[in-house]
């Protein structure tokens, strides 16, 4: 694997004041919150209990990260309590809790909320942690920092490749798996005409801002392009992004997306996939178990996200994380850096990247992925060929630009804008307020 691509430490700058942007933040997750403050009228004299709020356990086989906190506690004396729910719904609680200052001792993040949490100081500073409490980072692929700082450990890293229902395009008579943005649309026409599914899907319910990340601007890293230059925005007049935005637009008047994006959220994307009527979709390869038991009959794939034609160069993978770290409201910050430091010894984070489909944190990490079912290695395969990339984590209001992305995305659909030109010349305005 390319381990020294990840070693590349990600940094945004000064942290500003971000009080306001949670203001209409919902009382939800009410028991992380609990469990939190429980921990802080707990006797000294009692065994220590650490929460660890995520979206993980769901994702990972039944019972799998119970056994590995059990392991921890056998060997530490630690308690280790899951909070756990589905990705939407944990972003939704963890923003939440962190707006109440009641967040876990331990949460599962991903990389575009660090600085948003850095800024409101509801996350710790791990690198002031990892050197008072003795934690080696030296077999960290990676660490994503706020002005020189770690806020977050990237556990396991994920890729996402195009699924492809391979019986729809057989129905449809797309001969084999498209290569270029064109053939992507003559595919999509093809579908469109022979069979009753839909070609590809925009999930950007106004919850879901990572459909701008993955199913939307992965296209972008995959054609070897970029929205930012030298750390400035880059999107008036970015002509890769502009066609890309553009083949959207199109496959949007020509019916090929699935219908309600606006509303479509990525669980009911992946629900669409699994139930056969979707052709394609963009996502994480930490899917594949949970799809399969879902319709063990669905006969699917894994490609590469298509290439703007003409294009040669290196390709972008878009990849995410499983990113961990420390509620600053934590009374067990000891106990919570101990347990991430049990995470990412080389051996358990083996066994967590395997378990779920996903590539090691700790570069001495050595998975076994023999049982791993055949299309995880034609996943990885696809990844080796590429260099992994996420323009957002770390990313100053990552969050909060996506949701403008979102947002007039939807506009141009809408018809707000009269053309992908004039819409990202208004995206360009918002973002360089932001970064």
């Amino acid at each position: 694997m390319k381990r020294e691509l990840f070693k590349k430490t990600l940094t945004v700058g000064c942290v500003l004041g971000l009080a306001g942007m949670l203001a209409g933040c919902g009382s939800s997750a009410e028991t992380a919150s609990a469990a939190s403050s429980s921990t802080e009228t707990e006797s000294a004299s009692d065994s220590v209990t650490i929460t660890f709020q995520q979206w993980w356990e769901p994702e990972l086989p039944e019972g799998a990260l119970q056994e590995i906190c059990n392991r921890f506690t056998a060997e530490s004396g630690i308690n280790v309590e899951l909070v756990s729910s589905a990705y939407a719904d944990a972003q939704n609680e963890i923003w939440s809790t962190a707006a109440q200052g009641h967040m876990a001792d331990v949460v599962g993040l991903d990389g575009s909320w660090v600085y948003d949490f850095a800024a409101l100081y509801s996350i710790e500073n791990l690198t002031d942690l990892m050197n008072e409490y003795g934690m080696d980072d030296s077999q960290l692929t990676n660490q994503v920092q706020v002005d020189g700082q770690t806020y977050m450990i990237p556990v396991v890293n994920f890729s996402y490749p195009l699924y492809v229902n391979t019986d729809i395009l057989a129905e449809a008579g797309v001969e084999k798996i498209p290569e270029t943005w064109s053939e992507f649309m003559d595919a999509l026409q093809k579908i469109q005409d022979n069979t009753d599914a839909a070609g590809y899907a925009l999930p950007l319910h106004e919850d879901n801002t990572l459909g701008i990340q993955h199913q939307t601007v992965a296209w972008l890293w995959a054609a070897g392009g970029s929205f930012l230059t030298e750390g400035k925005v880059d999107l008036e007049g970015n002509s890769v992004l502009t066609e890309l935005i553009t083949m959207f637009d199109t496959m949007d008047d020509n019916g090929y997306l699935a219908e309600g994006m606006s509303e479509l959220t990525e669980s009911e994307m992946i629900r669409q996939f699994e139930n056969g009527e979707l052709a394609f979709m963009v996502d994480s390869a930490a899917h594949l178990n949970t799809i399969k038991e879902a319709n063990p009959e669905l006969n699917f794939t894994y490609a590469a996200i298509p290439a703007m034609d003409g294009y040669t160069g290196e390709r972008g993978a878009d990849v995410a994380n499983w990113g961990i770290g420390v509620g600053s409201n934590s009374h067990y910050k000891e106990e919570s850096i101990a347990f991430i430091e049990y995470l990412m010894s080389p051996e358990v984070n083996a066994e967590l990247a395997a378990l779920a489909n996903a590539f090691p944190g700790n570069a001495e990490a050595e998975p076994d992925y023999s049982e791993n079912d055949e299309l995880f290695r034609i996943a990885y395969e696809i990844f080796e060929a590429q260099v992994p990339v996420n323009e957002f984590t770390g990313l100053p209001y990552a969050d909060k630009m996506m949701k403008q992305f979102r947002n007039d995305l939807i506009g141009l659909y809408e018809g707000s804008y009269s053309d992908a030109s004039q819409m990202l010349a208004k995206l360009q305005s918002q973002w360089e307020k932001e970064v």
